[in-house]
């Protein structure tokens, strides 16, 4: 397999950094670094392996946390002095229990994790744990035919205001139809990742050329 890594650029000391991301929410977890062992490592056991510079030897993440990362994808970037490795992580990668080491942010504009993953993630909350006086609770007591109902209701208002032409309008019955449309998604198992793998689907479809 390092075949296929071959012309990889280590610097003086024989490393390459390693930035570790989550496949799933495309969050940057960590940063570290990898000697040839620990690519190797990596590769054999399907987890992540880095090289301590302060210890001086190699590292299985969550060896003994037991916040290990399932290793989904190697990269390379163009200059192949650094390493993308796409992980499904089992717990936080950071040592203060941070679900990222980059969590201090510069700028309170930005936020790195994905909102519509965010808000899967609590409406599958709401439904494993009712919340009183909670709109979300209230639509999975409802059941499947209200939540249908109001997706409806939803989509009429988002073509009254696209019809107003009030763009402020529009995006409000938007979110309101997106937010119920989740809903739906969590009563009958369906995922954002399993919409996102239908839209990858039809654009890569889209782009190869037709036959003669």
């Amino acid at each position: 397999m390092l075949n296929k890594l071959e012309g990889l650029r280590f610097n003086d000391e024989g490393l390459i950094p390693a930035i570790v991301q989550d496949q799933r929410t495309g969050d940057v977890l960590m940063l570290a670094y990898m000697n040839e062992e620990a690519i190797q490592q990596t590769i054999e056991t399907g987890e992540t392996w880095f090289y301590s510079r302060s210890r001086q030897k190699l590292w299985n993440k969550g060896a003994t946390s037991g916040n290990r990362q399932y290793v989904k994808s190697l990269s390379l970037d163009c200059d192949k002095d650094t390493i993308l490795i796409q992980v499904e992580p089992l717990g936080p990668a950071c040592h203060t229990g941070e679900e990222t080491c980059f969590f201090t942010p510069v700028s309170r504009e930005f936020k790195s994790r994905n909102i519509l993953l965010e808000l899967s993630d609590e409406i599958q909350s709401r439904r494993q744990n009712p919340l009183e006086g909670s709109y979300t609770s209230y639509l999975f007591r409802e059941g499947i035919d209200k939540v249908c109902k109001k997706i409806g209701e939803e989509a009429t208002e988002v073509v009254i205001a696209a019809k107003n032409g009030d763009p402020t309008e529009l995006k409000n019955e938007l979110a309101d139809l997106v937010y119920h449309a989740m809903v739906l998604m969590d009563i009958v198992g369906v995922t954002t990742d399993d919409v996102v793998h239908v839209l990858r689907e039809r654009r890569m479809k889209k782009e190869v050329p037709a036959n003669d």
